[in-house]
């Protein structure tokens, strides 16, 4: 199996014309005819993640998180960047991203974060026209039953590890209805409001964001990395289903930078 095919699946599920206009989703750094000797999965892209492939004899990365989004001007190892392209390249390493137009496909990253959290009847909101493909910013749906706001965030912390979560305050009113967007998606907050949502989850969002949705919805900002972790089962289902025989390994480097001490 080349590596082309693998890419072409991923592309299959997840169109590069659904990604966002400034993002750089796709083929990163490579030669896709190579025959792939593993997968490696992951979120982001650092020098551990390029030295996990290499431990593990994989020369395809795929990554959610784009490695490369701006152009270099030169490549020199003056930078993390910089360093993971120059070490791909030595050890014959492809890297591919699957960002934006796996958040906005379906079954994507923000239908991964409904499966979490059990919900049912999900159905995009804030919906795109992408070249006649069904496609949307955010995901909302059912949870099992109704529960109090507090129990709602417990819920949310266990099943995406979070020591804390950011919210408002605590909702009077039961949670049913949730609204998701992984990543940075308070663009999204007041999408929710209007589709009935009685919480939003995202990943990150801007403080004054937080004003004035006391009691209208109840809002849970888990941290970016915590809400697409499971991106890569996605890319696992895919692989394992298209190109049955290629190897797939979930990374076990965290690449998230931010610590809570």
């Amino acid at each position: 199996m080349k590596i082309r095919q693998v890419l072409d699946a991923l592309e299959q599920f997840a169109p590069l014309p659904l990604q966002e206009s400034w993002d750089n989703a796709g083929l990163q750094l490579g030669l896709t005819e190579a025959e792939v000797s593993g997968a490696l999965l992951c979120l982001d892209v650092n020098e551990k993640i390029v030295d996990e492939a290499i431990l593990k004899g994989c020369n395809l990365i795929v990554s959610h998180h784009p490695l490369l989004f701006h152009g270099l001007k030169q490549i020199s190892g003056a930078d993390y960047v910089q360093r993971c392209v120059i070490k791909a390249l030595k050890n014959d390493i492809v890297v591919v991203s699957m960002h934006t137009n796996m958040d906005n496909a379906k079954k994507g990253v923000n239908w991964k974060i409904a499966e979490k959290l059990g919900l049912s009847n999900c159905t995009f909101f804030a919906q795109k026209a992408v070249e006649g493909i069904e496609a949307g910013s955010g995901v909302i749906g059912e949870l099992p039953s109704a529960m109090g706001a507090g129990e709602f965030v417990e819920l949310v912390k266990k099943q995406f590890h979070c020591d804390c979560a950011m919210c408002n305050e605590l909702l009077r009113r039961p949670v049913s209805k949730v609204a998701i967007c992984g990543g940075a998606g308070d663009f999204l907050l007041e999408d929710a409001c209007r589709q009935g949502a009685d919480a939003f989850i995202t990943g990150e969002m801007h403080y004054h964001q937080y004003f004035g949705y006391e009691q209208r919805i109840q809002i849970c900002v888990i941290g970016h990395y915590q809400s697409e972790q499971y991106t890569a089962e996605i890319f696992r289902d895919i692989i394992q289903k298209t190109c049955p025989g290629v190897r797939t390994e979930i990374a076990e480097t965290c690449t998230n930078p931010i610590v809570c001490l």
